[in-house]
């Protein structure tokens, strides 16, 4: 090539640079919400002019604008539900039952649903007691089956959900089973086809092509629902995985927790897949095959929380920072991936300041270790304070939820990190049930008495190397 062609493609590629780092800089100034990301995103464009507009695109940008409120416009229904005065059946008026109503009036404000009484709530452990619940329930189907994953495996336990899906189907049952683009690669053979060659309505969630896949890869649905004739659902943060069946001694065991949930309240979850399903396919579900009237089955009052890049963007981190402002006495929280937003951070902080006792637990191996990584360098400021941080041992503890004062409850989907928190589309449920929070007390209570606890101590007696290696993990838990 010769000098004046070499020249003509320097410039061209210095304009290109110059012209995509001012676009990126625009974007990021004006529009990016978390100003420690913005300020990383910015240096990474002004350092690295070609590269970083490139980076900030595929990673940096929600570019979704999906459109549920389209979808409850379309059936009649308000986006927001309106807030109650006393959202809580409590029957009295206490100083503590008034903490509790005006926490809840909170959640109502935050959440575009509102709290929902007389539900009941069944933790089930690892898959060896939720995927036989689902598939029983399956099999018992009469009028609809809605399941969401993020990941939905086609062997194993996999393929029995397969199997009964189709069975539905070809009985009559109405099918709709939505599986997460992102998530369908975790294994082969893809279920979705196998879903579709069954005779059931399958889709993935956002499935694009090539440079698009780049772009909208952090825009994942980490949504796990399943909801059977519009009345029990299953909900909380286990994927249909051979991993989770422990009892069939997996390659890559997993622990986890699923919920089993009937009441009013299901309504609600139902509603959530209606928006994505209508998102993905324009197909509206309504009428009593998918939302039937519901009657009581418990004791426990209970809100959905969603959350996603899209209308729903920062609400999970908005509900958590509530429900840590609201604690009184004590904070428990289980989570495999702890990166906590500087806000959530500082709330923490706040509650051990406060006299509240906050109790963390982690897993000692992760599968994500750059996570677990930087996830070290945040301990210090917590410990610092009386946070008291646990390690369970293996095998992986993948269970998300977390407990305030004996009596709330919030689990789902959503993991103590910025891609839960801000970048995937989540969904959990907060519950007001002293029996609930005991139950699920107690399972913390047997796994912190395996687990080990960090200390500043340890963490400083940790050689030089892992410390390095951990400080340059948190410089990309932006990212993380």
């Amino acid at each position: 090539m010769r000098w004046p062609e070499l020249t003509l493609w320097a410039v061209t590629l210095s304009l290109t640079s110059i012209i995509a780092a001012i676009i990126a800089l625009t974007h990021l100034l004006l529009r990016h919400r978390d100003h420690r990301s913005a300020a990383f995103w910015t240096a990474l464009v002004v350092f690295s002019p070609l590269a970083g507009p490139l980076l900030y695109v595929f990673f940096g940008i929600n570019i979704l604008r999906r459109r549920g409120r389209q979808y409850r416009s379309s059936i009649n229904e308000p986006w927001r539900d309106p807030v109650p005065d006393r959202p809580l059946p409590l029957l009295t008026d206490s100083v503590e039952a008034h903490d509790h109503q005006q926490f809840a009036k909170t959640l109502d404000r935050i959440s575009r649903f509102c709290f929902a009484s007389g539900n009941n709530v069944l933790p089930l452990h690892n898959g060896d007691e939720a995927m036989p619940r689902m598939l029983d329930a399956i099999r018992g189907a009469q009028h609809s089956i809605a399941l969401a994953s993020y990941i939905f495996e086609s062997i194993g336990v996999g393929a029995d959900f397969v199997t009964e899906l189709s069975n539905a189907a070809k009985r009559g049952v109405q099918v709709r089973v939505m599986v997460d683009d992102a998530g369908t690669r975790y294994s082969w053979p893809p279920v979705v086809a196998a879903l579709q060659r069954a005779g059931v309505n399958a889709r993935r969630f956002m499935p694009n092509r090539m440079i698009l896949r780049l772009i909208t890869m952090n825009l994942r649905n980490h949504r796990k629902i399943m909801v059977v004739d519009g009345a029990t659902a299953f909900t909380g943060g286990m994927n249909i995985r051979e991993g989770n069946m422990l009892a069939r001694k997996p390659a890559h065991p997993v622990h986890d927790l699923h919920f089993e949930v009937t009441g009013p309240v299901v309504a609600q979850i139902q509603r959530v897949f209606a928006e994505d399903w209508g998102f993905c396919t324009g197909e509206v579900l309504e009428g009593p095959a998918w939302f039937p009237a519901l009657s009581a089955t418990g004791t426990a009052s209970a809100i959905g929380i969603v959350d996603g890049p899209d209308e729903d963007m920062e609400v999970m981190p908005a509900a958590f920072f509530a429900a840590l402002n609201a604690a009184r006495n004590e904070v428990r929280i289980i989570t495999p991936y702890f990166l906590p937003t500087p806000n959530l951070m500082a709330s923490l902080r706040l509650c051990a300041i406060r006299g509240v006792k906050v109790t963390i637990l982690t897993p000692a191996q992760n599968n994500l270790p750059f996570v677990a990584w930087a996830a070290q360098t945040l301990y210090p400021e917590l410990l610092a304070v009386g946070c008291r941080i646990f390690e369970s041992p293996p095998p992986f503890d993948h269970s998300k939820f977390f407990l305030i004062d004996g009596v709330w409850t919030f689990f789902g989907s959503t993991n103590w990190d910025p891609r839960s928190l801000r970048l995937n589309f989540e969904f959990n449920l907060a519950c007001h049930d002293a029996d609930l929070a005991r139950r699920l007390g107690s399972e913390l209570d047997a796994r912190l008495a395996l687990s080990r606890e960090v200390t500043c101590e340890t963490l400083e007696s940790a050689p030089v190397l892992h410390r390095l290696r951990n400080g340059f993990a948190r410089l990309f838990i932006p990212v993380l």
